[in-house]
């Protein structure tokens, strides 16, 4: 398959073809176009975009279709920042020319130090990622019809190459990428057993052979809780009772009690999904959002309007949980997003969540009791809370891989970076398998260590 790419400044490409729903809602047109309108992404947020365009040639190279999608056969023609001429669109991967290190979840602070005891500038840097968001889940849009694949990865690598050549680029991060990227990343370009093979070659024959530039993979943990009952062939849960059932009854006391202390100082939760969240409760939504940030001195990333946005554009992806005082008025509020429950592991994503006061397990309610509940009543199969948190663990979040793909221009740095890629993992799986003792579960409903995904 012969792929070539161009490179643009904008998101002109979504006019050119058919393009296939994304697997979560934090890769949506609507999602990202808010964070766009909104000054999330951009040059002055230190989030500048560029989209690698994998396209096919054809004998109408050169042409773009715009009616590819026929209510928008007036479509502009795209700001391209490469010459070649535009075939069928493939996929699209986006990067981001960045800065700084805000808003990814995966931390590179390190490799950043270690370039600057040798007086080299880290930055700029790319990134492939979701905005602000540490969410596993495809990393290209991917038209009708079209299945990632080793050609169009090693493409999008190709558009990465060029734009970190232009911009002067240290380095390229890929976060949060499915297991599926990692996989054929891992099988079609070099990795550090690569590197590490290359280096005994060099040390064992005294010479000293040009080392290809690797794609280099990271693995993390996050906590994720699933919707099936181990002791009953993986049926899904009635309700949270039937989920608790499933712990070991010191574990199952502690739950109970943490929600009972809620109750106990006049607390109530309800849930509100979609248009059903009023403008009102966007208001107290962000006060509480903000408030999250300001204990700690710092400004969020997100405004209300953003928020609004999301409300207009995408309103069937969201569940806001609030927590009432006795009073009836709202102090606390946590953020969800949601796959359509019908769609393939459809998953309950916590996002953002804000408290006006501290209150005795409150947080443990709103961010994981409350989404527990909401994804069993919609038949959801999996719940993200969020990245890190090894209290989860005692809540019945599982530990579960998560990957990310770098690549290093400078090759001086490759050798010691990769080498700590492999140590960095071996860490990981045992960190996983330790973690995954910790679980509350009983014998008949602990599920399987699986370190191969």
């Amino acid at each position: 398959m012969n792929l070539q790419y161009a490179l643009l400044s904008d998101n002109s490409w979504q006019d050119m073809a058919r393009w296939q729903t994304p697997d979560t809602p934090f890769m949506t047109f609507e999602f990202w176009q808010a964070l766009s309108d909104t000054g999330a992404i951009g040059e002055q947020a230190g989030w500048l975009p560029i989209y690698v365009l994998i396209h096919r040639p054809n004998e109408t190279d050169g042409v773009i279709d715009n009616n590819a999608n026929d209510d928008k056969s007036n479509a502009a023609q795209p700001m391209l920042l490469s010459s070649e001429p535009i075939g069928q669109p493939v996929a699209v991967m986006p990067v981001f020319i960045k800065g700084h290190h805000q808003g990814e979840f995966v931390f590179d602070h390190a490799w950043a130090q270690a370039y600057a005891q040798y007086g080299l500038d880290y930055y700029p840097r790319l990134v492939t990622s979701a905005p602000y968001t540490p969410v596993t889940g495809q990393r290209l849009w991917l038209a009708e019809g079209e299945a990632l694949n080793t050609d169009i990865l090693k493409t999008a690598i190709a558009g990465v190459d060029d734009i970190a050549q232009q911009v002067e680029a240290s380095s390229w991060h890929g976060l949060f990428a499915t297991s599926e990227m990692a996989t054929i990343a891992n099988a079609s370009m070099p990795t550090d057993t690569d590197i590490e093979m290359a280096l005994n070659n060099q040390k064992n024959s005294g010479t000293v052979e040009p080392i290809e530039l690797p794609i280099l993979e990271r693995q993390g943990c996050q906590f994720l809780w699933q919707n099936k009952n181990v002791s009953q062939n993986n049926k899904q849960f009635a309700d949270f009772e039937a989920f608790l059932a499933t712990f070991r009854a010191k574990k199952r006391k502690t739950v109970r009690a943490e929600r009972r202390k809620v109750a106990e100082q006049g607390i109530s939760c309800q849930r509100k999904c979609g248009v059903a969240i009023t403008a009102e409760d966007w208001q107290t939504f962000y006060r509480c959002y903000v408030m999250t940030y300001a204990v700690r001195g710092q400004q969020p990333y997100l405004t209300l309007d953003f928020f609004k946005r999301l409300a207009a554009s995408m309103p069937e992806h969201l569940m806001l949980a609030q927590a009432l005082d006795a009073n009836g008025e709202i102090i606390a509020s946590s953020l969800f997003f949601y796959d359509k429950p019908n769609s393939q592991n459809a998953t309950l994503y916590g996002r953002y969540w804000g408290a006006l006061a501290e209150y005795d397990s409150l947080h443990f309610e709103l961010c994981y009791y409350q989404g527990i509940e909401f994804a069993i009543e919609q038949g959801l199969t999996y719940f993200d809370p969020g990245t890190q948190g090894e209290h989860k663990l005692v809540r019945g979040f599982v530990p579960t891989k998560t990957h990310s793909l770098h690549r290093i221009y400078d090759g001086r740095f490759v050798p010691a970076i990769s080498n700590f890629c492999v140590k960095d993992r071996m860490h990981m799986a045992q960190y996983r398998k330790q973690a995954f003792a910790a679980l509350p579960f009983n014998m008949d409903n602990m599920p399987t260590f699986d370190n191969t995904d």
